[in-house]
């Protein structure tokens, strides 16, 4: 595991993780997986603390398998909640992973598997995750597919259409599918990205695709308030997960990944997980269509 510091230690940021300085590897399917990821990612495993600020939730989070989503789904349990986390059937040997974590915690952990590209199993993983937990509290929209392709020409229509599949429409199908089991007080935290308000050149779909999340959290937000549930949005800038490395980055970048932003470094999912964690608390309670960016300086407008 890269590093994995103290996060409870003041320290100079920029020098708390060493930079990975990575290549494109072939042996890695797509998607990425995590148990392949060199070198690995620091998710919190020995470093997240919690404190009860979730306690009794019951939390659905999508692509939660590696990366990001793995470091949210263990801050949730240890922070008191239990959780259904969904993912590839490929992505299994990662999930069953995060599984692990989960259930060490002393929390209920599922894991049901499958396609969020396909409305039906969305609205079955609803109704699936409502049978085991009893309700959604928490619900945070996490899973995504990244491609860099550096000329238009050669974007096929295919692959545009399955990275909106995969980042928007899925999430408006599990949000419309979960709400009606989701109590005043509940929480819906979509991931954005800094690629929403920077867009990078070659990942064209990846960013538009980013953009229509924030624009759809902020809508949602005014929608869903009258009922008594917030919705937000968290971004990340560049984070060491295997979704850089299956195709998610030329060579070149991913050989400087995160050295253009002011910290001089990618950040790690332990490091974005806790914005997850204050948005999905009563901390948070006069919070709704909002961004947190976790960019490390490349800040948003």
């Amino acid at each position: 595991m890269m590093n994995a510091t103290d996060q409870y230690t003041m320290q100079d940021p920029r020098f708390q993780y060493q930079l990975p300085h990575a290549k494109p590897d072939p042996s890695q399917p797509d998607p990425a997986l995590d148990t392949l990821l060199k070198p690995q990612a620091d998710h919190g495993e020995d470093t997240y603390r919690g404190s009860e600020r979730l306690a009794g939730r019951k939390a659905l989070v999508t692509g939660a398998d590696s990366g990001i989503g793995r470091a949210v789904a263990i801050a949730f349990a240890r922070e008191g909640a239990d959780l259904v986390i969904t993912h590839l059937p490929s992505e299994e040997i990662d999930a069953t992973e995060t599984l692990r974590l989960i259930e060490k915690t002393g929390r209920k952990g599922i894991c049901i598997p499958g396609d969020i590209t396909d409305k039906s199993f969305c609205e079955e993983l609803v109704k699936g995750a409502v049978e085991h937990l009893g309700s959604i509290d928490i619900l945070v929209n996490n899973a995504a597919k990244q491609q860099y392709i550096e000329e238009l020409e050669d974007i096929p229509s295919d692959d545009f259409q399955e990275v909106y599949a995969t980042n928007v429409f899925a999430m408006f199908w599990i949000t419309k599918a979960a709400v009606p089991h989701m109590p005043a007080g509940a929480s819906i935290i979509n991931t954005t990205s800094i690629q929403s308000y920077q867009p990078s050149p070659g990942l064209l779909a990846y960013a538009s695709s980013k953009g229509a999340i924030t624009a759809f959290t902020k809508g949602l937000a005014k929608m869903l308030i009258k009922k008594g549930i917030r919705v937000n949005a968290v971004a990340p800038g560049p984070v060491w997960t295997p979704i850089q490395l299956s195709g998610g980055q030329s060579e070149e970048k991913l050989e400087h990944f995160g050295e253009h932003v002011p910290m001089g470094r990618p950040g790690q999912p332990a490091e974005v997980a806790p914005a997850f964690v204050f948005l999905a608390s009563q901390e948070s309670s006069y919070i709704t269509a909002e961004t947190i960016g976790v960019t490390g300086g490349a800040h948003l407008p």
